[in-house]
């Protein structure tokens, strides 16, 4: 795959997709009928009920790209259940990956937002974060940005985490294999409420997310190669201001409840470099 994607580097397929539609951008990969697009394509809902989960892909590659989706979680008690939202280059083994993750709560307690980023196979990169908001009551927009330099999350346009690219310094960074967008709900009761000890209450389902406005400013991968060439939007070359910087320790300081740099137990022999490289 990667060799492939090298070869590719030499062609170019710039698609922006200013408004997207289920329809044409997704396809539903498993539920046997849990998940639906409705409303001419503008709505897609997944289900979870004791039976099974649902969920779905994009039917392009992306290699780079500013990804927007909005979603509204699963509202009420949603203890047990998880909504994933996520890139995922094929080959498992060797994979790259960017994560949100939707972890379920009792009703009145906040949601948990799990991030993490892998490469070549590699994760154990996980920030966790409250919102500031119910993400059950409105659609609310969350956002990556991959480009050549940098991974960025953002909620609503507020940055919450940034991965750079540290290859100078050893730490490999997701830049040659294409990815897929993937988004499922499932029950993982567990592990994803309180470490397993507060369990799905089925007598709550179906359990339902929504998903509506994909956009995509991203390089679509396909057969014959992809590239961004000389004319590519800004995205490709964005950074974070003073101001994005700013909003990152905000939100790091005030909602941050897990990061991986700070866990002295998982690294007793030290921390992961990237934790130590500004």
């Amino acid at each position: 795959m990667a060799s492939k994607i090298l070869i590719g580097l030499l062609f170019t397929t710039f698609v922006i997709a200013a408004s997207g539609n289920f329809n044409q951008d997704f396809e539903i990969t498993w539920g046997d009928g849990r998940a639906k697009i409705l409303n001419d394509g503008q709505l897609l809902t997944l289900s979870l009920d004791k039976a099974s989960g649902s969920g779905f892909r994009s039917r392009n590659e992306y290699l780079f790209g500013k990804i927007d989706m909005q979603l509204k979680l699963v509202p009420g008690n949603s203890a047990g259940t998880v909504t994933a939202y996520y890139l995922s280059s094929a080959d498992w083994d060797t994979h790259d990956e960017i994560d949100f993750e939707f972890l379920g709560n009792l009703s009145g307690d906040p949601y948990i937002l799990h991030t993490n980023v892998f490469t070549q196979g590699k994760g154990n990169r996980e920030q966790q974060f409250y919102l500031w908001f119910d993400p059950t009551k409105d659609f609310h927009t969350y956002s990556v940005l991959w480009n050549p330099q940098s991974i960025i999350f953002s909620v609503d346009g507020t940055p919450i985490r940034q991965f750079n690219n540290l290859e100078s310094k050893g730490v490999a960074f997701p830049k040659k294999q294409a990815m897929r967008i993937f988004s499922s709900l499932w029950n993982a009761d567990d592990w994803a409420t309180r470490g397993g000890l507060v369990k799905t209450d089925w007598s709550q389902a179906p359990f339902t997310a929504s998903y509506k406005s994909f956009n995509a400013q991203a390089c679509v991968w396909t057969s014959s190669g992809s590239s961004c060439s000389s004319n590519q939007d800004s995205w490709m070359k964005e950074s974070l201001d003073s101001t994005g910087q700013a909003r990152i320790q905000w939100v790091q300081k005030n909602y941050m409840i897990y990061n991986y740099c700070t866990d002295t137990k998982r690294f007793p022999q030290g921390f992961p470099p990237e934790c130590s490289i500004a």
